[in-house]
């Protein structure tokens, strides 16, 4: 069954246009009037109250932010595949709010977009609707509200929560489950570049734009669940356990990587799919909005780290500690060897089927210059709201190209749809099914997708201030 999260609290008088949505139930508006036989006062199986929290990061550090039922991370949210469900959201701010569903196959009408004209939660006014939750495994909600230059709306705030989507026939070969959510805090500008680590990266062009590069984005604290390294209750294992940890990249800005010495990952889902091929590897990566499902054997008794292989970030709190039964001691650290990410370990050495049509994705950058904010584009365009969404057509395969030209990974995400990897970096694979794909700088991807709900859907880099300065492109099916 659902779990219920209920939230006793004066509901606000307003009335919103009622909808139908095709495949996604009734959409319910206005106290205590009723739509077709469905009460609106019922008890709701989803409730989320977008408002003021205070997260106790670390020891006399509190972070005053915008959360979901006054926690960051949200309540755990647990569906079931296929199950319909009601959702009621309330929004306790004076600005209004999108409520995204991040990988999930719904209508439009509620995926929480304003791109696709998704119902918006008014400043003090609730919105109600019934959904399918679909498909099932590792999925999130978060706010998809558009901040631009204001550093405490948006994925800065602390507006995220796990989804899980329980399948129809679940296994369970683990002893115990494990969510993990990590994100970053007070957010300033900066012009330091952000670097890619990994060895072996690609020469940058000779014509290479010469204006200077516009403000990118750090950060003072770092969190797992909200809290610093150090700060929170630990991870406790008993040796001998499998240990499933789901992780989510919450950051508005930052991909990361994870590491727990004297451990290996069991890498079973990406982004809430089974693999083809669960693999291991010594280090996870996660583009922003990335899930990572991952089974670890608890074989090396002691009191660990699991955090960033990057020293400062982990000293500002990026990690959490986790600890054997009847081990005590200072948590140890032990540096990874660095290897690259690589999601062809996970898929099947074959090629995908042909498509029934290629879409280049040229992805580009101009600087913004000193002072200025970088604009993005793709296929030499950025984002117009005047622009008509790329039509494409429900039951066909298409093969989108990820053609990165600039010096940025991008963690590119597709609304309302799973797309399959057919090419990384030029090696040729299949099965592996995500709906945020990081591609490195000056690297291509190719990515199979074959829509199969109509209507608006959008197509981004999850790089809260990419998105924000034109990396989007809207495609809608027929």
């Amino acid at each position: 069954m659902a779990r219920r999260f209920m939230w006793n609290a004066r509901e606000t008088r307003r009335s919103f246009l009622t909808r139908a949505a095709a495949g996604g139930g009734l959409l319910l508006a206005g106290c205590g009037e009723r739509v077709g036989t469905r009460e609106v006062n019922a008890p709701a199986d989803v409730t989320l109250r977008i408002g003021p929290v205070l997260v106790d990061i670390a020891q006399d550090h509190t972070i005053s932010a915008i959360g979901y039922n006054g926690t960051v991370p949200g309540p755990l949210i647990r569906l079931r595949e296929g199950v319909p469900v009601t959702v009621e959201l309330f929004n306790e701010t004076d600005t209004p709010e999108f409520v995204h569903w991040h990988g999930q196959v719904i209508p439009a009408d509620v995926d929480g977009a304003e791109e696709e004209k998704s119902l918006v939660v008014p400043p003090h006014g609730r919105l109600r609707y019934r959904m399918t939750p679909q498909p099932s495994g590792a999925r999130f909600v978060h706010t998809h509200v558009m901040p631009m230059s204001d550093l405490e709306r948006g994925t800065y705030t602390g507006q995220f929560a796990f989804v899980w989507i329980e399948p129809k026939n679940n296994p369970g070969r683990y002893d115990q489950e494990v969510f993990l959510a990590t994100h970053e805090w007070e957010p300033f500008y900066t012009t330091e570049e952000m670097e890619d680590e990994d060895e072996g990266a690609p020469a940058k062009p000779p014509d290479k734009d010469a204006t200077p590069n516009g403000w990118e984005i750090g950060y003072q604290r770092f969190t797992i669940n909200g809290k610093c390294l150090g700060h929170g209750e630990p991870v406790r294992v008993k040796q001998g356990q499998r240990v499933l940890f789901h992780f989510l990249n919450a950051s508005a800005t930052e991909n990361i990587k994870l590491a727990l010495p004297g451990h290996r990952f069991q890498v079973v889902a990406l982004d809430g799919n089974p693999v083809p091929h669960p693999d291991f590897v010594e280090v996870l990566e996660l583009g922003t909005a990335e899930r990572i499902d991952a089974i670890v054997e608890m074989n090396q008794p002691g009191v660990w780290i699991l955090g960033t292989p990057k020293d400062d970030d982990r000293k500002n709190g990026m990690g959490i500690v986790v600890e054997y039964a009847n081990r005590t001691g200072e948590p140890r650290w032990i540096a990874p060897p660095k290897r690259p990410w690589d999601y062809t370990l996970f898929g099947e050495a074959r090629t995908a089927p042909q498509p029934d049509e290629v879409i280049p994705l040229v992805f580009g950058k101009i600087n913004g210059g000193k002072g200025g904010f970088n604009r993005w584009t793709i296929n030499g365009k950025a984002y117009d709201e005047k622009d008509a969404p790329r039509v494409l057509h429900k039951g066909r395969r298409y093969r989108l190209v990820f053609d990165n030209r600039t010096d940025d990974a991008h963690p590119v995400h597709l609304h309302r749809n799973g797309f399959e990897l057919t090419n990384v970096y030029g090696k040729a694979t299949a099965g592996v099914f995500k709906d945020v794909v990081l591609v490195k700088g000056f690297k291509k991807i190719e990515a199979d997708v074959v829509p199969a709900m109509e209507g608006l859907t959008l197509f981004h880099c999850h790089q809260q201030l990419h998105m924000d300065y034109g990396f989007k492109l809207l495609f809608n099916v027929a």
